[in-house]
């Protein structure tokens, strides 16, 4: 089985702007090679897109100026903390979704930063936005469960490591036996019910999403976007193309 991974990020360091034809450093060239590996891959591999080409599409994703080169706006959007899925997914066999309604999560850890009854309505709250527009519904468990969430740093077993404070806040994967549908936060980021830092319900929110199988959307906006913007969790109301692409997979809500 073919799990695809969902956020995994390179940030590339402050201050380039160098035009993509001109002489740029081996290290900026790899630096930029492996962030368009990760989030914009070459959907044909037979295809051979330049460089150029592959930053002109990063920034057609973004809404950012069309030029192929490393200006000012695009190292901005690089250095925004965010989810890391694939901006542009390779191909996929099938459509990744859950086959019933009723799915269950197990939170087998909690974070320091955070009460537990404060993590747990977080994360109940996240799902809520999901099941408030589908047929969806989520429980909790302390048994194995569908969706296994953990907070955690670093190596942490499951082949995508976390790399340390700043830029990668979390990963998920698309439903799937085994690994599929887990939720994994960044234990080295500072997690809040408020604004202060990253806000655990948007968060959560947004990797839930991806648990039930969407991908990232390039609507601005949206509760899918691959960087992360604070809202207010209080008056949060899932945006439009994000109710679309959910009920696409699962229906309206009866």
């Amino acid at each position: 089985m073919n799990y695809f991974l969902i956020c995994s990020a390179l940030l590339l360091p402050y201050g380039f702007a160098i035009p993509i034809a001109a002489g740029t450093s081996t290290e900026v060239w790899k630096l930029l090679q492996d962030y368009l590996d990760k989030f914009f891959p070459s959907v044909d591999k037979t295809s051979h897109q330049s460089l150029e080409e592959r930053v002109r599409d990063m920034q057609k994703f973004y809404h950012l100026k069309v030029t192929g080169k490393m200006d000012k706006e695009t190292i901005n959007v690089m250095k925004q903390p965010r989810c890391g899925v694939q901006d542009v997914s390779e191909k996929r066999s099938g459509i990744a979704k859950w086959s019933k309604n009723v799915l269950t999560y197990r939170i087998n850890n909690y974070t320091p930063d955070m009460q537990p009854a404060k993590v747990r309505a977080a994360i109940a709250k996240a799902f809520k936005v999901w099941s408030d527009v589908t047929p969806l519904q989520f429980w909790r468990t302390s048994r194995p469960a569908d969706i296994e969430i953990w907070f955690a740093r670093r190596d942490h077993g499951d082949g995508n490591p976390f790399y340390g404070r700043g830029g990668i806040l979390a990963h998920a994967y698309y439903p799937a036996p085994g690994l599929g549908g887990d939720a994994h936060f960044d234990e080295d980021e500072q997690w809040s019910e408020y604004k202060s830092e990253y806000n655990l319900f948007l968060v959560a929110a947004h990797e839930f999403g991806h648990s039930l199988g969407l991908e990232h959307s390039n609507v601005l906006g949206a509760l899918m976007y691959p960087t992360y913007s604070y809202r207010n969790p209080n008056t949060f109301s899932l945006p439009y193309d994000d109710v679309k692409r959910i009920q696409k997979l699962y229906g309206k809500k009866k």
